[in-house]
């Protein structure tokens, strides 16, 4: 399955770091805002909370720095679904400067019932579309961890 262009948005001012670039702690930003346009694609977005109760909780991220972000600047975030299990979704998301790839993000989510306190099942019709949505191959990226120093 191909991936997903759901987010865009403006480099903000105040989101730059003392070397006029991206700072570290505002990569999250973006690709946090792209993962509710994913929830709301896939129909478990904040209208889904309100009716059901249930949510994506946010279990593991892993983010990659590839290339500086400097502003002005607009950023395009494109997003593939890795994997699904009955609970657990693990999405990825990439960062674009116009053609350039600036940073990768993924993460693992839990959907987790509020109002009973615990985890649950995705919705038969929502995990299928989750399902059949998958990207493959994978990116190379994905699943990295860091390498440990000696």
């Amino acid at each position: 399955m191909p991936t997903f262009r759901l987010h865009e948005e403006p480099l903000q001012d105040g989101w730059l770091d003392a070397y006029g670039h991206l700072n570290e702690a505002y990569y999250l930003v973006p690709f946090s805002n792209a993962t509710w346009k994913v929830q709301d694609h896939f129909r478990i977005g904040s209208e889904y909370f309100d009716k059901t109760g249930c949510a994506m909780y946010t279990l593991e991220t892993h983010l990659r720095y590839v290339a500086e972000v400097r502003a002005p600047n607009t950023l395009s975030i494109e997003t593939a679904i890795l994997g699904v299990d009955a609970k657990r979704l693990h999405i990825g998301h990439t960062m674009w400067s116009g053609t350039r790839e600036c940073a990768t993000f993924e993460c693992m989510l839990l959907h987790y019932d509020t109002r009973a306190e615990i985890t649950a099942a995705f919705p038969e019709d929502i995990h299928k579309d989750l399902r059949d949505a998958i990207q493959t191959p994978t990116p190379e990226w994905v699943g990295r961890a860091l390498r440990r120093l000696e």
